[in-house]
């Protein structure tokens, strides 16, 4: 049976993730209150923000400005876009 949630970057309800795809407090937060379409937004986001920073996900400096970044996409401001990035052309 599909769980449902009321997402909270999307402002409706949509099918919830399958299982936990974060860690921690953050990651129960996100498994409660986000959709599998706004997760797959969010992995979209998260690759342009390592791609455009050149950032090592290795590097715990990463893993925190990741996290805050998560944060703000799920449920603040949307997150930051690198001042260089330009969306493709379709």
């Amino acid at each position: 049976m599909t769980r449902v949630v009321t997402c909270a970057k999307l402002k409706r309800e949509a099918e919830g993730l399958e299982r936990p795809t974060y860690p921690g407090a953050l990651g129960k937060r996100i498994f409660e209150q986000v959709s599998k379409e706004a997760w797959q937004q969010w992995l979209r986001h998260q690759t342009m923000l390592i791609n455009e920073h050149r950032l090592s996900p290795l590097d715990p400096k990463t893993r925190t400005f990741i996290e805050e970044q998560m944060e703000a996409f799920f449920f603040g401001d949307g997150g930051e876009l690198p001042q260089q990035f330009r969306p493709p052309v379709a």
